[in-house]
């Protein structure tokens, strides 16, 4: 038996359960990909949008020990981007602490930096260490959950994030395969019950909570409205187990 529940919708807001009144949101968000180039060349896109996506190319390769002795400052430009477009911005790099190198996205919100989600799965000893921990970023924006890279192909990553409350999924991309992970994410997408949103070298993508292409571009940048949506359902099963035998002497 399945007992679907609607979805809350109250004057072109979207009413998010268990929240405070100061995070109820517009019904649509606003969403800026960018698939090409550095960072700073569509700073002036983000301010059209509640929430920037940027692929690996936008900041390329990272130093935690140079950022932090200040000779870098490529967590700063995004915080910057983040301050003045009044926005949500998540961008994949390539970050090398002491030599250990991991596939990267960093997150800021309204000019702060939130934190860095790692890739969490590594395949077959590749060049990039497992990172540890998922992480859903609480944004002016929403609750944003991030895959990285090749966790995309582990479905426990995004049902994970579904079941601890994020509103979308976004996974940073490098180079596609052959519709590989657009269907991967599709097929996310309705399971989880979320959209989730694919970013990579020259093509964007998302899925609606239904599983259905929403969007796809190979534009850069490229600015799309997002409906936010979850999807609810009550699924029950029958299943043989659990068999207890009750005691009858006390």
């Amino acid at each position: 038996m399945i007992a679907v529940t609607k979805k809350p919708v109250a004057r072109g807001l979207f009413c998010v359960p268990h929240m405070a009144a100061a995070h109820i949101l517009e019904r649509y968000m606003r969403i800026c990909f960018v698939t090409d180039g550095d960072l700073s060349a569509y700073a002036a896109r983000a301010r059209e949008a509640d929430l920037v996506v940027c692929g690996f190319q936008s900041l390329g390769e990272v130093s935690y020990e140079r950022e932090l002795k200040g000779e870098t400052g490529y967590f700063e430009d995004v915080a910057i981007l983040s301050r003045e477009g009044k926005c949500a911005v998540l961008a994949g790099c390539f970050t090398d602490a002491r030599g250990t190198r991991r596939k990267s996205v960093v997150a800021a919100d309204r000019g702060r930096i939130l934190g860095v989600s790692d890739m969490l799965n590594r395949i077959d000893g590749g060049a990039y260490a497992a990172g540890a921990g998922a992480k859903i970023y609480d944004t002016a924006a929403g609750k944003l959950g991030v895959v990285v890279a090749e966790d995309v192909y582990f479905p426990r990553v995004t049902e994970t994030l579904s079941l601890c409350g994020a509103e979308i999924a976004v996974c940073i991309f490098e180079q596609f395969s052959d519709a590989l992970e657009q269907t991967l994410v599709r097929a996310h997408a309705f399971f989880c019950g979320i959209p989730v949103l694919l970013c990579g070298y020259g093509y964007a993508f998302a899925a609606d909570a239904g599983g259905k292409v929403c969007f796809a571009s190979p534009q850069s940048p490229a600015v799309f409205e997002l409906e936010r949506e979850q999807e609810y359902h009550l699924v029950e099963t029958r299943r043989r187990g659990f068999f207890k035998t009750r005691r009858r002497e006390f």
